[in-house]
Protein backbone atom coordinates (compact mmCIF):
# COMPACT_ATOMS: atom_id res chain seq x y z
CA UNK A 1 0.00 0.00 0.00
CA UNK A 2 1.36 3.39 -0.96
CA UNK A 3 2.28 5.65 1.91
CA UNK A 4 -0.07 8.55 2.61
CA UNK A 5 1.97 11.55 1.56
CA UNK A 6 -0.66 14.15 2.49
CA UNK A 7 1.02 16.76 4.75
CA UNK A 8 -0.18 16.87 8.35
CA UNK A 9 -1.79 20.14 9.34
CA UNK A 10 -0.40 21.80 12.42
CA UNK A 11 -1.39 23.84 15.42
CA UNK A 12 0.62 27.04 15.60
CA UNK A 13 1.56 28.90 18.78
CA UNK A 14 1.53 32.69 18.48
CA UNK A 15 2.20 35.43 21.00
CA UNK A 16 5.26 33.70 22.45
CA UNK A 17 8.79 34.76 21.53
CA UNK A 18 10.81 31.84 20.13
CA UNK A 19 13.60 30.77 22.44
CA UNK A 20 12.15 32.53 25.48
CA UNK A 21 11.47 29.20 27.20
CA UNK A 22 7.83 30.16 27.84
CA UNK A 23 6.72 27.83 25.06
CA UNK A 24 8.11 24.60 26.51
CA UNK A 25 5.17 23.51 28.68
CA UNK A 26 2.61 24.37 26.01
CA UNK A 27 4.54 22.49 23.34
CA UNK A 28 4.87 19.43 25.57
CA UNK A 29 1.12 19.43 26.28
CA UNK A 30 0.19 19.67 22.60
CA UNK A 31 2.68 17.01 21.58
CA UNK A 32 1.35 14.71 24.31
CA UNK A 33 -2.07 15.12 22.72
CA UNK A 34 -0.73 13.97 19.36
CA UNK A 35 -0.64 17.41 17.74
CA UNK A 36 2.04 18.63 15.37
CA UNK A 37 2.85 22.11 16.62
CA UNK A 38 5.40 24.90 16.45
CA UNK A 39 6.05 28.52 17.35
CA UNK A 40 5.24 30.77 14.40
CA UNK A 41 4.69 34.35 13.24
CA UNK A 42 1.53 35.99 11.95
CA UNK A 43 3.19 36.89 8.64
CA UNK A 44 3.26 33.19 7.73
CA UNK A 45 -0.31 32.42 8.80
CA UNK A 46 -2.22 33.00 5.56
CA UNK A 47 0.12 30.81 3.54
CA UNK A 48 0.57 28.16 6.22
CA UNK A 49 -3.15 27.69 6.99
CA UNK A 50 -2.67 25.68 10.21
CA UNK A 51 -5.44 23.66 11.78
CA UNK A 52 -5.69 26.33 14.45
CA UNK A 53 -3.79 28.87 16.54
CA UNK A 54 -3.05 28.71 20.26
CA UNK A 55 -2.53 32.35 21.28
CA UNK A 56 -1.02 33.71 24.48
CA UNK A 57 -3.04 36.72 25.67
CA UNK A 58 -1.37 37.18 29.06
CA UNK A 59 0.45 40.39 30.08
CA UNK A 60 3.67 38.53 29.19
CA UNK A 61 2.62 37.77 25.61
CA UNK A 62 4.32 39.09 22.51
CA UNK A 63 1.47 41.24 21.12
CA UNK A 64 -1.33 38.80 21.95
CA UNK A 65 -4.38 41.07 21.71
CA UNK A 66 -3.10 42.86 18.63
CA UNK A 67 -2.45 39.52 16.96
CA UNK A 68 -5.96 38.32 17.78
CA UNK A 69 -7.55 41.37 16.15
CA UNK A 70 -5.26 41.17 13.12
CA UNK A 71 -6.06 37.48 12.60
CA UNK A 72 -9.81 38.02 12.84
CA UNK A 73 -9.88 41.19 10.75
CA UNK A 74 -8.07 39.81 7.70
CA UNK A 75 -10.20 37.84 5.19
CA UNK A 76 -7.12 35.64 4.61
CA UNK A 77 -6.90 34.41 8.22
CA UNK A 78 -10.19 35.10 10.04
CA UNK A 79 -11.58 31.58 9.48
CA UNK A 80 -8.65 29.98 11.32
CA UNK A 81 -9.77 28.93 14.83
CA UNK A 82 -7.98 30.67 17.71
CA UNK A 83 -7.77 29.31 21.25
CA UNK A 84 -6.70 32.05 23.71
CA UNK A 85 -4.55 30.84 26.61
CA UNK A 86 -2.97 32.52 29.61
CA UNK A 87 0.68 31.65 30.09
CA UNK A 88 2.53 32.76 33.19
CA UNK A 89 5.83 34.61 32.98
CA UNK A 90 7.55 31.21 33.26
CA UNK A 91 5.24 29.60 30.69
CA UNK A 92 2.89 27.69 32.99
CA UNK A 93 -0.60 27.19 31.52
CA UNK A 94 -2.85 29.08 33.91
CA UNK A 95 -6.06 29.42 31.90
CA UNK A 96 -7.82 28.51 28.66
CA UNK A 97 -10.72 30.47 27.16
CA UNK A 98 -12.52 28.36 24.52
CA UNK A 99 -15.14 30.85 23.28
CA UNK A 100 -17.19 29.89 20.23
CA UNK A 101 -15.49 32.45 18.01
CA UNK A 102 -14.59 36.08 17.31
CA UNK A 103 -16.01 38.81 15.10
CA UNK A 104 -14.49 42.24 14.50
CA UNK A 105 -16.42 45.51 14.63
CA UNK A 106 -18.01 47.05 12.68
CA UNK A 107 -19.76 43.79 11.90
CA UNK A 108 -19.49 42.30 8.41
CA UNK A 109 -23.08 41.11 7.92
CA UNK A 110 -22.34 38.66 5.10
CA UNK A 111 -19.42 37.12 6.94
CA UNK A 112 -21.45 36.83 10.15
CA UNK A 113 -24.24 34.99 8.34
CA UNK A 114 -21.78 32.68 6.61
CA UNK A 115 -19.90 31.77 9.80
CA UNK A 116 -23.02 31.14 11.86
CA UNK A 117 -24.25 28.85 9.07
CA UNK A 118 -20.93 26.95 9.16
CA UNK A 119 -21.36 26.53 12.92
CA UNK A 120 -24.86 25.16 12.32
CA UNK A 121 -26.49 27.91 14.37
CA UNK A 122 -28.94 29.21 11.79
CA UNK A 123 -30.80 26.02 10.91
CA UNK A 124 -33.51 26.28 13.58
CA UNK A 125 -34.09 30.04 13.49
CA UNK A 126 -36.99 29.77 11.05
CA UNK A 127 -38.66 26.93 12.96
CA UNK A 128 -38.37 28.13 16.56
CA UNK A 129 -38.59 31.48 18.33
CA UNK A 130 -34.97 31.81 19.37
CA UNK A 131 -33.26 34.67 21.15
CA UNK A 132 -29.72 35.90 20.69
CA UNK A 133 -28.23 38.19 23.30
CA UNK A 134 -25.99 41.16 22.56
CA UNK A 135 -23.95 42.30 25.55
CA UNK A 136 -22.42 45.69 24.87
CA UNK A 137 -22.42 49.20 26.28
CA UNK A 138 -23.31 50.59 22.84
CA UNK A 139 -26.07 48.15 21.87
CA UNK A 140 -24.40 47.32 18.50
CA UNK A 141 -27.21 48.25 16.10
CA UNK A 142 -25.42 46.78 13.10
CA UNK A 143 -25.14 43.40 14.78
CA UNK A 144 -28.74 43.61 15.98
CA UNK A 145 -29.96 44.10 12.42
CA UNK A 146 -27.77 41.27 11.12
CA UNK A 147 -29.03 38.63 13.57
CA UNK A 148 -32.65 39.74 13.19
CA UNK A 149 -32.37 39.15 9.44
CA UNK A 150 -31.50 35.54 10.30
CA UNK A 151 -34.76 35.18 12.22
CA UNK A 152 -33.48 35.65 15.78
CA UNK A 153 -34.98 37.96 18.37
CA UNK A 154 -32.26 40.27 19.72
CA UNK A 155 -32.09 40.68 23.48
CA UNK A 156 -29.78 43.43 24.74
CA UNK A 157 -27.79 43.64 27.95
CA UNK A 158 -25.41 46.45 28.77
CA UNK A 159 -23.35 44.77 31.51
CA UNK A 160 -22.25 41.24 32.28
CA UNK A 161 -24.43 41.07 35.39
CA UNK A 162 -27.48 42.15 33.41
CA UNK A 163 -26.75 39.47 30.81
CA UNK A 164 -26.63 36.77 33.48
CA UNK A 165 -29.83 38.01 35.08
CA UNK A 166 -31.75 38.16 31.80
CA UNK A 167 -30.58 34.73 30.65
CA UNK A 168 -31.65 33.19 33.98
CA UNK A 169 -35.21 34.36 33.27
CA UNK A 170 -35.22 33.24 29.64
CA UNK A 171 -32.24 31.21 28.35
CA UNK A 172 -30.82 32.43 25.04
CA UNK A 173 -29.61 30.48 22.02
CA UNK A 174 -26.28 32.29 21.65
CA UNK A 175 -24.46 35.35 23.01
CA UNK A 176 -22.39 38.10 21.41
CA UNK A 177 -20.32 40.04 23.94
CA UNK A 178 -18.00 43.02 23.69
CA UNK A 179 -14.44 42.11 24.51
CA UNK A 180 -14.51 44.35 27.60
CA UNK A 181 -17.66 45.30 29.50
CA UNK A 182 -17.97 47.84 32.31
CA UNK A 183 -18.07 45.12 34.98
CA UNK A 184 -16.20 42.14 33.48
CA UNK A 185 -14.52 40.78 30.39
CA UNK A 186 -16.22 38.54 27.83
CA UNK A 187 -14.09 35.68 29.13
CA UNK A 188 -15.34 36.17 32.68
CA UNK A 189 -18.88 36.28 31.35
CA UNK A 190 -18.28 32.93 29.67
CA UNK A 191 -16.89 31.48 32.90
CA UNK A 192 -20.00 32.57 34.80
CA UNK A 193 -22.36 31.24 32.14
CA UNK A 194 -20.69 27.85 32.51
CA UNK A 195 -21.66 27.72 36.20
CA UNK A 196 -25.39 27.56 35.46
CA UNK A 197 -27.33 24.75 33.75
CA UNK A 198 -29.12 27.23 31.48
CA UNK A 199 -25.87 28.62 30.09
CA UNK A 200 -23.36 25.79 30.27
CA UNK A 201 -23.62 25.04 26.54
CA UNK A 202 -24.49 28.51 25.24
CA UNK A 203 -22.14 29.59 22.41
CA UNK A 204 -20.45 32.91 23.24
CA UNK A 205 -18.88 35.01 20.49
CA UNK A 206 -16.50 37.83 21.37
CA UNK A 207 -16.69 41.17 19.55
CA UNK A 208 -13.30 42.76 18.89
CA UNK A 209 -13.15 46.51 18.42
CA UNK A 210 -10.81 48.22 16.00
CA UNK A 211 -8.07 50.55 17.19
CA UNK A 212 -7.53 49.03 20.63
CA UNK A 213 -4.91 51.13 22.44
CA UNK A 214 -1.87 49.60 24.12
CA UNK A 215 -3.17 50.60 27.53
CA UNK A 216 -6.48 48.87 26.81
CA UNK A 217 -4.70 45.70 25.72
CA UNK A 218 -2.68 45.65 28.93
CA UNK A 219 -5.79 46.33 31.02
CA UNK A 220 -7.59 43.46 29.27
CA UNK A 221 -4.73 41.08 30.00
CA UNK A 222 -4.71 42.12 33.64
CA UNK A 223 -8.50 41.75 33.82
CA UNK A 224 -8.36 38.09 32.84
CA UNK A 225 -5.40 37.41 35.10
CA UNK A 226 -7.68 36.98 38.11
CA UNK A 227 -9.66 34.29 36.23
CA UNK A 228 -6.73 31.93 35.92
CA UNK A 229 -5.92 29.18 38.35
CA UNK A 230 -3.18 29.79 40.89
CA UNK A 231 -1.65 26.47 39.95
CA UNK A 232 -0.75 25.17 36.52
CA UNK A 233 -3.35 23.29 34.49
CA UNK A 234 -2.40 19.67 33.98
CA UNK A 235 -1.83 18.31 30.50
CA UNK A 236 -5.13 16.40 30.62
CA UNK A 237 -7.07 19.48 31.75
CA UNK A 238 -5.60 21.55 28.95
CA UNK A 239 -6.19 18.94 26.25
CA UNK A 240 -9.79 18.60 27.42
CA UNK A 241 -10.48 22.11 26.09
CA UNK A 242 -9.09 21.17 22.66
CA UNK A 243 -11.13 17.98 22.49
CA UNK A 244 -14.36 19.81 23.26
CA UNK A 245 -13.68 22.12 20.31
CA UNK A 246 -13.05 19.34 17.78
Amino acid sequence: MAANMEPRRELWILGVKPGSGREETLLSYLEAGGYVCRIEQYDNLAAGRPLGVVLDISPFSDGGWGLLHTIKKSPDTRDIPVLPVFLSEMGKVGGVFPVAGFFTLPIDETYLHDRLAVYGLTEEAETWDLQSMIVSRSGEEGLTKAIELLGFEAVKAYTGKEALALSSIHPVYMVFSSQMLSDMSAFELQERFRLYPYGSNTPIFVLLKDGMKEGEKLAMSREIAHLVRKKQLTCEEFLGHLRRRE
